[in-house]
């Protein structure tokens, strides 16, 4: 994958530096009050952590531990994860509360944008092309941010996570794994299904909904958080994706197009089952004290998809292309 084109003196700064074209410092990092939004911060920080995931085209695989790479990420870190904790982070819960009786109770409260509902019945096949490209850029490393939670989990927790992760990964089949599955998809609509190709082209928030994941998995602190962002994700699932496969289906998918969307009909709501119960209340059994992290993690998940369902159904109802911002 080649490095994108800068959108800021911050990216502007990285992009050089890991070109080996500059050794000056890197810029200040402005506060600002909706960094989801802010299309340079948002890049860097996906730069900065794709370092850790595939790299890019002639970079040096040694600078994902580069100092000065890392200096710059945890400065933008300061003011994306303050950020996320005044708009997600839960007053502390019930202590009798199991973390999957919290969560379902947090995904039952959650009424965001009527994105799935849009998709099944009203969606152009532009606008649908839209929402796949969007989806793209974590979809195509899909599973990947919550792996690296593996190694930081003991006994049935780790049972639990590997057992979904494996269904994520296809089961040892290739073909089955949901990300090529998702590449299906793509080409019906006749988009490139190359991992990142849609990263120039995507707002700030569709990377900050991948960027979340990746700050709570390369932090082993947020552990907690990773698995409930998860939780979430599964909990979540299988409504709009049958909503999806029939909106799909209605603008002339075949079974093989819309086959990412079914198959997580079915397989979502056996792991909706497996990360609440099995993954996070084991967890918490075992880390009371990162218990709140599981329904901060889950709140970040809902309340970042809202975000992006948002600037999709209103790019389309003024009519402009949801692209970069």
């Amino acid at each position: 994958m080649q490095l994108p084109q800068p959108r800021g003196p911050l990216s502007s700064w990285l992009i050089a530096y890991l070109r080996n074209a500059t050794t000056s410092p890197h810029p200040t990092v402005a506060v600002d009050d909706e960094p989801w939004s802010d299309d340079d911060l948002q890049l860097t920080l996906w730069c900065c952590y794709e370092l850790h995931y595939r790299g890019f085209d002639g970079i040096d695989p040694e600078a994902e531990w580069d100092p000065a790479v890392l200096a710059l990420r945890a400065a933008l870190e300061v003011p994306w994860s303050a950020w996320l904790r005044r708009a997600h982070m839960p007053s502390p819960a019930d202590s009798n509360a199991k973390p999957s009786q919290l969560l379902r109770q947090l995904v039952h409260s959650d009424h965001g944008p009527p994105l799935a509902a849009h998709l099944h019945r009203r969606a152009t096949l532009e606008q649908f092309r839209e929402f796949v490209r969007n989806r793209s850029v974590y979809q195509l490393k899909e599973a990947d941010p919550h792996s690296f939670g593996i190694p930081r989990l003991d006994g049935a927790a780790k049972a639990a996570l590997v057992e979904i992760q494996a269904d994520e990964y296809g089961g040892g089949r290739p073909e089955r794994m949901h990300a090529e599955l998702f590449r299906a998809t793509m080409r019906w609509l006749d988009l490139d299904d190359t991992y990142g190709h849609y990263v120039p082209d995507v707002p700030a928030v569709t990377l900050a909904h991948s960027n979340v994941m990746s700050l709570f998995a390369l932090h082993r602190r947020w552990t907690g958080a990773l698995i409930g962002h998860l939780a979430a994700l599964e909990m979540t699932s299988t409504l709009p994706n049958r909503r999806y496969a029939a909106g799909a289906t209605r603008l002339g998918a075949d079974s093989v197009a819309a086959q990412y969307f079914t198959e997580h009909v079915e397989a979502d709501a056996v792991h909706e089952q497996i990360a609440a119960h099995d993954l996070c209340d084991t967890y918490a059994a075992q880390h009371r004290e990162n218990a709140i992290d599981i329904i901060f993690g889950a709140a970040c998940s809902l309340g970042l998809d809202n975000l992006i369902a948002e600037h999709l159904m209103t790019s389309w109802t003024v009519g402009v292309p949801a692209t970069t911002s």
